[in-house]
């Protein structure tokens, strides 16, 4: 991922939460030209890296059974200094929490909200790389 995506502010991943990856995985290779990669989740399952050339972009996840009330759809997340102070400033603002804090090993801690007005977006702190 491109350090810029990892600057406080910036809109830095995009996720595909679908009910069927395999086709998703077909059309979106056949129509923008991504390139996938599968990597193990924490917990089984697989996620989907979509990469366009060598530098990924977003992600396809098999939605598990818990989340089977929730439309398909993209998801998007924008980089924060610190999830956690921003998730408290967010509910402070009237935000409600859609997905509690949580950590994923080896990318970093996120959570999803949404905002006064309706919208769903989630915040993610990148772990550091070395």
């Amino acid at each position: 991922m491109s350090d810029v995506f990892q600057n406080h502010g910036a809109f830095s991943w995009c996720e595909l939460q679908t009910d069927d990856a395999e086709k998703a995985k077909t059309f979106y290779g056949d129509v923008i030209g991504w390139e996938t990669e599968a990597m193990e989740m924490p917990g089984g399952g697989i996620y989907t890296v979509l990469k366009a050339g060598d530098q990924p972009v977003g992600g396809i996840l098999q939605r598990p059974p818990e989340m089977a009330d929730q439309p398909v759809h993209w998801a998007s997340f924008i980089t924060v200094d610190d999830v956690d102070r921003r998730v408290a400033a967010a509910t402070a603002g009237g935000a409600t929490l859609v997905t509690p804090l949580f950590d994923v090993p080896g990318v970093g801690r996120m959570a999803t909200l949404k905002d006064p007005v309706g919208a769903v977006i989630s915040l993610i702190t990148y772990e550091k790389k070395d």
